[in-house]
């Protein structure tokens, strides 16, 4: 049972994960993200990236912000993987 919610879990990490690069993905398109999926998008998101480009500027005219907190993103999915998994062999 543990091991289903922590890969239930992990799937969610992965689909935020996807929505995250199809963000970053929407800057190259004019006019992306001002359409009513971008802005959807966009409201989900952007919470998660503000603090990371808070913390790193943009070098020229590239943000590498969003690359950071994919890498952040993918941390933090290992971190609450493991944590499961503690407690899946603590329970059994």
């Amino acid at each position: 049972m543990v091991y289903q919610i922590g890969n239930f879990v992990s799937e969610l990490f992965t689909i935020y994960r996807y929505i995250v690069i199809a963000y970053i993905l929407m800057s190259w398109f004019p006019n992306a993200r001002e359409s009513s999926i971008g802005q959807f998008i966009a409201r989900i998101v952007e919470p998660y990236l503000a603090p990371f480009r808070r913390i790193i500027p943009p070098l020229g005219m590239i943000d590498i912000s969003p690359i950071v907190a994919l890498f952040a993103l993918s941390f933090a999915q290992a971190g609450v993987r493991m944590v499961i998994y503690w407690i899946g062999q603590y329970l059994a």
